[in-house]
């Protein structure tokens, strides 16, 4: 039976409303609207998200949690050391009464900072220890980082794993040098994240680029097909040249998956390995409801943030291997190459731990995301002039991630900045990602009902927020749509050349038909319009300032009002595009 939205009169805490003030309200206010409401959150059973007597905030965060949000006692808490190698070696060596003469110079928080220490407390620099003989070397890891990774590829079901501190940026970097050299072809999409980009810099391989579909409703670029990806290979062929890899980014930000087992066949069918940058999908496979990881479609490498939607530390992620397709050896090298010499203990033990908390009951562990991102989407597309991009919308494409819920509020007149600002302003709710016509909420294990709660009514509020029979409330799509932000592309330098050239820079009027000279993106998600090398075009410039006008973040660019821009300083070879 489908989650019901029933409008309720507000409760005396609730309706404590601020006066809210954005360039469109032509100072309309919350409090000035008439008959304002307040919505009753019900699942499909009935039973209220906000139970009767409860607080609003049911979110608090237990001293001792463990993955299913209980209080632990103390032997589930030996039982998660003993699963947890790395964590357990940290604990033992934390609790020497050891006299410290090595870094770092905190000395196990003795000397720690004190604004650091107010904010976090003195507990975390007790563990924040360098390579002791007990707690293992990360690049050859012969105990307990050994023991941990080994733990890690046997849940991922990879040939072997490695921890990354660098995050998934370092571990595409490495799997692009592990398989490429200077001079040679790789297949990537062009909304590759930057870090592909940087690993074509450093390695001085030639891309080439599979343009993605791109839906100007929603203003987002879907994954690549196996029909693409045979296409760029035929196409190299026809010139004289193999791909040395396909790298390819599935799920996308927004969640939309490539049929990576066909892309897979279709790569391996001539010994071509397959990257995969799957840094949204860590919790892929481990559900039911979840799409199928990468490695169980035949990946070859592929990279995961365990920070995203599993629980390690921010910037700590895997890189996996599976087959023998591509040297190991060659990938520790490119590892040790790009890591830090001094890895953090923390990020490396958040990871270890994020696989014990997974492994114990992995389908349970989602259960619960699962269940509110679903009642949540359910709920939104009742909500008057709220869209949620749902699989019809990217039918060519097997799945989508149901933890992304994706939501467009073109017909109320907004673009995604706007929306966003009132959401946070409404009800302290911050999202994922933003677009000019988007907004993406991921929802993860740590989710809770009094979020998804504050979500709706903030929508709720949003959609009332505008009068009726105002001109930005209930729109129409106009017919003329906005500039894709992939099309026309020609590179002039590689990357690599393009990097190393001198520039200089010229006012942004002056700027097409120059050959750009900085990689210039919104971020999120991080995804280049711009990339040094390729020929500057209008229609580039006009998406970029149209994401600036309506609010977004450029990232890159040397002037971030991009009244200028820099380019590579030599001789025009286009004019007039």
């Amino acid at each position: 039976m489908a989650a019901l939205l029933s409008v309720v009169r507000p409760a005396p805490e609730i309706d404590k409303f601020w006066s809210i003030s954005l360039p469109w309200s032509n100072g309309v206010t919350r409090s000035s609207l008439p008959g304002w409401r307040s919505i009753k959150l019900c699942d499909s059973h009935g039973r209220s998200f906000l139970e009767p007597g409860r607080k609003q905030n049911d979110c608090k965060i237990a001293s001792n949690v463990t993955k299913h949000g209980v209080s632990a006692s103390s032997s589930q808490a030996a039982q998660h050391y003993s699963l947890a190698p790395l964590v357990s070696a940290l604990k033992t060596a934390a609790e020497e009464n050891a006299a410290s003469f090595h870094f770092p110079g905190h000395n196990r928080g003795r000397a720690a900072p004190s604004p650091l220490v107010e904010l976090i407390g003195r507990r975390p620099f007790l563990h924040d220890l360098p390579e002791l003989p007990e707690l293992d070397n990360l690049f050859s890891p012969e105990g307990p980082i050994r023991d941990a990774q080994k733990q890690a590829a046997q849940l991922f079901g990879a040939s072997e794993t490695w921890f990354l501190v660098g995050g998934t940026t370092c571990g595409i970097q490495a799997a692009i040098m592990a398989t490429c050299s200077p001079g040679d072809s790789l297949i990537l999409p062009r909304n590759s994240h930057i870090s592909a980009t940087s690993a074509l810099v450093l390695t001085g391989v030639s891309p080439k680029y599979i343009i993605p579909d791109y839906d100007s409703d929603w203003d987002i670029a879907s994954a690549v097909t196996p029909t693409q990806v045979e296409k760029a290979i035929n196409d190299l062929e026809l010139e004289g040249r193999k791909a040395a890899a396909v790298f390819v980014t599935s799920p996308t930000y927004h969640g939309i998956c490539s049929n990576l087992k066909e892309i897979s066949t279709v790569c391996h069918s001539r010994n071509i390995p397959l990257i995969v940058d799957e840094a949204h999908g860590a919790h892929f496979g481990f559900h039911p409801q979840l799409p199928i990881s990468a490695l169980q479609q035949g990946a070859d490498l592929t990279v995961q943030s365990t920070h995203k939607v599993l629980c390690s530390l921010t910037q700590s992620s895997m890189l996996h291997r599976s087959g023998k397709l591509v040297d190991r050896e060659r990938i520790c090298r490119c590892l040790q190459t790009l890591q830090s010499t001094s890895p953090s203990y923390l990020l490396l033990a958040s990871l270890d731990a994020a696989t014990a908390q997974l492994s114990k009951n992995p389908e349970k562990f989602f259960n619960n995301a699962i269940h509110l991102a679903n009642e949540a989407r359910s709920l939104i597309k009742q909500i008057v002039g709220v869209s949620v991009l749902d699989f019809p919308s990217f039918s060519k494409f097997p799945a989508i991630d149901p933890l992304r819920v994706n939501i467009s509020i073109w017909q109320l007149g907004l673009s995604g900045y706007e929306a966003d600002e009132f959401l946070f302003k409404d009800q302290n709710v911050v999202s994922e990602v933003v677009g000019s016509h988007s907004i993406t909420f991921v929802f993860t294990p740590g989710t809770c009902r009094d979020h998804v709660h504050r979500l709706l009514l903030g929508l709720e509020h949003l959609s009332s927020s505008l009068p009726l029979g105002s001109e930005r409330r209930i729109g129409k799509r106009t017919e003329q749509k906005d500039p894709e932000p992939f099309l026309d592309i020609t590179i002039e330098l590689s990357p690599r050349d393009a990097f190393f050239t001198r520039k200089r820079k010229i006012d942004i009027k002056e700027s097409v038909g120059k050959i750009c000279g900085e990689l210039i993106c919104p971020y999120p998600p991080g995804i280049p319009v711009m990339i040094p090398g390729e020929i500057i075009t209008a229609k580039s410039l006009e998406y970029l300032l149209q994401i600036r006008s309506k609010g977004g973040v450029i990232s890159g660019a040397a002037d971030p009002l991009l009244s200028s821009i820099v380019i590579c300083d030599v001789q025009d070879v286009i004019s007039g595009l």
